[in-house]
């Protein structure tokens, strides 16, 4: 997961019409596609539970529901992608951009799907639109939780970066090159 959204910067790209692709993994598949307006309340619930995968608890979790909320706007000045299993939407990621770097803005899997290939899914998806957009790297603050998640998708620890909901907290800063 990342660690928030950063101020919506990439001059109010919409969110991508997605690679309404089928993809398989074990015995379901998934479909990658753009989120719906309508679907804003249910990405945001779909963060905070993935969040609280790692352990948190409550009041952290309630902390962190203003960064983790997905509104409309989002949707308009990000790029975003969900990843569905029979109606049911298991994932999503955003990317914003500034000047020649990416930034991570959402990457969450509900917790049941996990392991199924969907991060990886999400992931690839989010380095294909940062390629499309020519963008030089792609910056991550990454939950402590999914360092090793983005560093097996090709990310590397760069530093540190203050978390946007938890004052004092210090969040895992890493970025994917994209020049190679």
């Amino acid at each position: 997961m990342a660690g928030g959204r950063r101020s919506r910067r990439d001059g109010g790209r919409r969110a991508s019409r997605g690679l309404h692709a089928r993809l398989a993994h074990g015995p379901t598949a998934f479909t990658l596609r753009a989120p719906r307006c309508d679907e804003c309340g249910l990405l945001t619930e779909l963060c905070l539970t993935s969040k609280a995968h790692w352990g948190y608890d409550e009041a952290f979790i309630e902390a962190c529901r203003a960064e983790l909320t997905v509104r409309p706007d989002d949707l308009a000045t990000d790029r975003y992608q969900v990843a569905e299993r029979d109606g049911v939407v298991i994932g999503v990621a955003a990317l914003s951009a500034d000047g020649d770097r990416g930034q991570v803005e959402l990457m969450f899997v509900a917790p049941e799907a996990m392991g199924e290939g969907i991060g990886r899914a999400l992931m690839h998806w989010l380095i294909a639109e940062a390629r499309a957009l020519r963008l030089s790297a792609i910056d991550i603050e990454a939950d402590p939780g999914a360092v090793g998640f983005y560093e097996r998708m090709g990310a590397r620890r760069v530093g540190e970066a203050p978390s946007g909901s938890i004052p004092g907290r210090m969040l895992p800063a890493m970025v994917i090159d994209l020049d190679a």
